[in-house]
Formats: structure tokens, C-alpha cells, sequence
């Protein structure tokens, strides 16, 4: 079975429709660096679109109907967009569930230091990455400093024209004999990816009685003076080191887009613009981005927490009255596509992948039957008859799509949330876009596969 660009069946109308979604797509990642800073866009979005938070409708006693529009909010990292149909809602939703998380570097607790002249931010890097990709790009710092009075100060250091930008540095060519010998995963160590953050001391008149570390005293008092927060407010603060700059058009014929953060933000974004388009029917429609998926989907705002559930048995106690089994039969009759990237076949690194059954760059959405790795380890494996029924959807809605699985079978592997859905005794497959350099700094994107999703996306919730 033959794979075919969909590039090919654009007409004009769909070219402009492309450029349109794919410049909005950009627009969004540019300005959801973090998964706080995507939960921010997304309620904005959603609240324009007529969306209500789920926890004020409830404490306002108000009865929840079909029509209504609802989102719901986890610690400001994971969020639950409803649009409830007129179907009870024990028979089931329709959802897209994206991560909002990306590969990065964390700030450690106690990270600012100095040494030798420089001041450094001691990091932890977050998920999988090839810690060598990461050294001497420019690099900006996104996050949250939550102070003990109550109040928080949001940081976005490195992204406008004016701001600094802050690096990690590597070893010279020159002297890297020894370096160049190691093995990949040993050319730059974890503890060596501290951030270089300043090179000026504070003025000797301004030092204090004790402060012998005057650069660090100096990019101190230029943090107290700018964005208002002390030392150990460090301790109290969620910051990221992320790539610096915006997403860019890539190639010639500006196809594609580079930039940080696709995976998972080009599923979530293409999700959350399907359910803003979509109209309630029948059935309940549902949006869910989570945090946490990098590293195995743990923690309060991970898919294995109880968020999702919770709000879904908010929903079954206010329209149908209190009930457990209600929730599970909400949960179990539902289906849903776990919307996460896939590797695009890359010619250059052939012998990774294998060929009948790898996802191609701009040949549509990448279905994947089953993830995990070596023997579907950690997978979800999606039922036969669910699988046709998703094909039927994106046949009739004519989507472009295409079957794949990562990489050959001894080679490696990946996973997604589609296996803690799928406990509910829910219908799950994965679905996403194609990608080269999943995990770098600057991914790659079709957006021909960007359009797809989003179409995939839109009729598989009609």
C-alpha cells in the first residue's frame, strides 16, 4: 500500500484554508513555550468561544444541559473542554486527548551559583533528549516564581528583541579529542547542562560585608529589580529552559515549520481548534490536554491522575444524579484518538525505521495501532473493529491518513496516554503528526500533516 502526498489534492480554497491554520498554529506556539502558558491560551480561546468554567456553573447550582460548553482546569497544566450533546452522557463522548508538555530543561531548587567568574543556573532535564543537542543555542527561561505573600510573577526572559538570551555552553573543537571519543549519551553530562546567566560583577561599593561571589550578587540584584523576587524564591518556582525565538516557515517553499515544542503541541492545538469549530449534537464532545507525558504521566496533572475522571463524575452528578457506575459507563462507552506525533520516515537515517510501516512527511495523519517498545511494551493495542470505524470517519470526511509504527521493531519505541485511557474499558488509538527531530531543540512539521490532523480531528468528533 502506497502512501500519497496530500499535497496533491489542495485546490486554492484548501491552500489558503493551510496557510491560514498553520500561521495561527504558529501564533500559538510562539506564545506556549509551558503547559501554564498553553492552559492560558487555550481558556482565552475557549472563553470567546462561548466555553464556561465547570466549577463556577456548579457552584452557581445551575443545571447543566445539552449545548452547554464547559471547561475545567487542573493546577493550571492540564485542562477538560466538555460540549455536552443531547445523548445521556452515560452512552458515551467522542475526545481528543494531546500532552501539552515538551522535552526541556527544568531549574533545580537551589540552582544559582557562581564559579570561576560566571554565574549558572543549575538545571534537571525534563523527558528524552540527546543532551548534546541542547548546548550553545540560545535559550530562554519561561515559568512561574510563586512567592511566600501570596503572589507570582510570570517570566518570559529571552523571547522579545530586547530580552538576553542565556546559553549552555560546550567545549571548544580545538580541545574536545577526548570528548569526541565518548559515546553519544556521554558527550554532555546531565550535571553539565547548567545555564550561563551572567559574567558582571556587582560594584565593590555595593557588595555586601560578606558577598564574595560578585556576579552572582549582581544578577541577584538585577532579579529583585526587574521581575521582583529573591533567592529563595527559587524554591517556590516552576522555571523552564526552552529554546528562544518563534516558529519559523522551513524550505524553500516554506512546507514546513520549525520550531520548539511541536510534539505535542501540533495534536493539541489541531485538537482544541476541532472543538472549537464543532458544533454539540448527539454526542458529548470532549478535548483533553494534559501535562506530565514526557515522563510518564504521573503527578496530580499527569494522565494518571484522577482530574479527568473527577470532572466527568462532576458532570454525571449534576445531569443525571450521583451515581459510579454512571461515570464508568460514561467512560467505557466512550472513544477516543490519542493525539500524539509520530517519527517521519527520514532518508538520511534509514536504517532506523521500516519502511512498509513508517509514517511519511506530508502524506497525512499517522495512525498508530499500537505504541510502546520491543514486543508492544507499555502499549495500547486498538481493537480491529474500532480501527475500521476510525477509517470509515476519515474516508468519508476525505482525510488523509496513513498507518505507522515507530521505528523498527528492536530498534526502540515510544508511548503515549492511550493505555491509561484505554483502562476505562474505552476505544483508543493513536493519531498524530509526522515529524522529523522529535525531541530536538527545533522539530519539523508538514503542514500539509497539520491541516490533516486538524480535518481528522474535526469529523472524528462531528
Amino acid at each position: 500500500m502506497k502512501n500519497t502526498t496530500a499535497w496533491e489534492k489542495y485546490g486554492k480554497k484548501e491552500l489558503k484554508e493551510l496557510e491560514a491554520l498553520n500561521s495561527e498554529y504558529k501564533a500559538f506556539l510562539d506564545g506556549g513555550k509551558t503547559e501554564r502558558e498553553c492552559v492560558d491560551q487555550v481558556v482565552e480561546m475557549a472563553e470567546k468561544a462561548g466555553y464556561e468554567e465547570l466549577g463556577g456553573v456548579l457552584a452557581s447550582g445551575r443545571k447543566i444541559k445539552a449545548g452547554d460548553k464547559l471547561y475545567a482546569v487542573c493546577m493550571g497544566k492540564t485542562i477538560a473542554m466538555f460540549n455536552i450533546g443531547s445523548e445521556p452522557l452515560e452512552c458515551g463522548m467522542n475526545i481528543l486527548g494531546a500532552h501539552i508538555d515538551s522535552p526541556r530543561l527544568d531549574v533545580k531548587g537551589n540552582p544559582l551559583y557562581e564559579s570561576n567568574g560566571q554565574a549558572y543556573l543549575d538545571t534537571h532535564y525534563y523527558g528524552g533528549i540527546k543532551k548534546y543537542l541542547w548546548v550553545t543555542q540560545p535559550m530562554a527561561i519561561h515559568g512561574v516564581v510563586c512567592k511566600k505573600d501570596g503572589t507570582t510573577v510570570k517570566l518570559a526572559i529571552g523571547e522579545d528583541p530586547k530580552d538576553p538570551v542565556f546559553v549552555f555552553t560546550d567545549l571548544l573543537i580545538h580541545l574536545s579529542h577526548a570528548q569526541m571519543d565518548k559515546k553519544a549519551s556521554d558527550v554532555v553530562s546531565g550535571e553539565a547542562l547548567d545555564l550561563l546567566v551572567g559574567n558582571r560583577p556587582l560594584a565593590k561599593a555595593d557588595l555586601g560585608e560578606d558577598e564574595k561571589e560578585a556576579v552572582k550578587a549582581n544578577v541577584l540584584r538585577l532579579i529583585k529589580d526587574k521581575y521582583g523576587f529573591d533567592e529563595e524564591d527559587f524554591y517556590s518556582a516552576e522555571l523552564e529552559i526552552v529554546p528562544a525565538g518563534k516558529a519559523r516557515d522551513c524550505g524553500f517553499d516554506s512546507s514546513m515549520i520549525l520550531a520548539y515544542g511541536h510534539d505535542d503541541r501540533v495534536c493539541a492545538f489541531t485538537s482544541l481548534k476541532a472543538m472549537l469549530d464543532v458544533e454539540a449534537g448527539k454526542r458529548t464532545t470532549c478535548c483533553l490536554l494534559v501535562d506530565k507525558e514526557e515522563i510518564g504521566s504521573v503527578g496530580a496533572t499527569g494522565m494518571s491522575g484522577h482530574f479527568f475522571e473527577n470532572a466527568v463524575a462532576e458532570l454525571v452528578a449534576n445531569m443525571e444524579g450521583e451515581s459510579a457506575l454512571k461515570t464508568r459507563k460514561a467512560l467505557a462507552n466512550s472513544m477516543m484518538l490519542s493525539s500524539d506525533v509520530d517519527a517521519a520516515y527520514d532518508p538520511l537515517y534509514a536504517e532506523a525505521y521500516e519502511a512498509k510501516n513508517s509514517a511519511y512527511m506530508s502524506c497525512g495523519l499517522a495512525l498508530m495501532k499500537f505504541t510502546g517498545s520491543r514486543g508492544k511494551g507499555g502499549s495500547n493495542d486498538a481493537n480491529a473493529e474500532y480501527i475500521a470505524k476510525v477509517r470509515k470517519i476519515f474516508d468519508d470526511a476525505d482525510v488523509s491518513y496513513q498507518f505507522s509504527e515507530l521505528g523498527k521493531v528492536d530498534v526502540g519505541g515510544g508511548g503515549t496516554i492511550a493505555y491509561i485511557m484505554a483502562k476505562f474499558g474505552m476505544e483508543v488509538i493513536d493519531s498524530g503528526v509526522p515529524l522529523f527531530n522529535m525531541h530536538a531543540p527545533y522539530e519539523v512539521a508538514s503542514k500539509a500533516d497539520v491541516y490533516e490532523a486538524y480535518k481528522g480531528y474535526k469529523a472524528f468528533i462531528k
